[in-house]
């Protein structure tokens, strides 16, 4: 049997599979195990920042699926219960913590930046949440929608980058607190 094809979704697979075991997601490594030129390689995925921050958008993007799938609960309690969630779900992540350790810097503006795909994506799905609740009549936003969308994810990364920024431990349940507070 043949390996697939190389293609821009192949070498994303390869690198999140690669990312996921605490691998380093190395451009001219990913470009030989696919038999491409780097050149090649950057057309189909952009630069490592770029695949990187696609990457950790995959991730992100679960925590997500589970509130619109109803595993998560609604109004005011369910708003601050995804930034909980959320919070939880990338600390508990170890090769998510590994890359964070490794590489702070990087991490960091990938992941918090307006040039972030992660944050831009993430305050997009907020925003859309807080819509939904505001529709159905089961919140009323303290600040303008598109305001706490920001709000609430800038609280998420708050209690996820911790370590990197004061030193102290990331804190799911401080992030819920903080996020419930602002709602209520």
């Amino acid at each position: 049997m043949t390996s697939p094809r190389p293609d821009a979704v192949r070498a994303f697979t390869i690198a999140r599979a690669w990312f996921l075991e605490g691998r380093r997601v190395d451009m001219g490594d990913l470009a030989a195990e696919l038999g491409i030129s780097r050149a090649t390689l950057h057309r189909w995925v952009g630069g490592r920042d770029q695949l990187l921050g696609e990457i950790l958008w995959s991730m992100t993007v679960e925590v997500f699926e589970a509130r619109a799938s109803g595993k998560l609960g609604r109004g005011a309690e369910g708003i601050a219960e995804l930034i909980g969630t959320f919070v939880r779900t990338v600390n508990d992540s170890k090769p998510f913590r590994e890359f964070l350790r490794n590489e702070p810097e990087r991490a960091l503006r990938i992941l918090t930046t307006k040039a972030s795909v992660v944050q831009s994506r993430a305050i997009a799905k907020m925003r859309g949440f807080l819509n939904e609740e505001v529709a159905a009549g089961r919140l009323t936003p303290p600040l303008p929608v598109e305001d706490l969308a920001y709000l609430l994810v800038r609280i998420g990364e708050s209690f996820i980058y911790t370590d990197v920024i004061t030193g102290a431990e990331p804190d799911a349940a401080k992030a819920y607190a903080a996020a419930a507070a602002l709602l209520s």
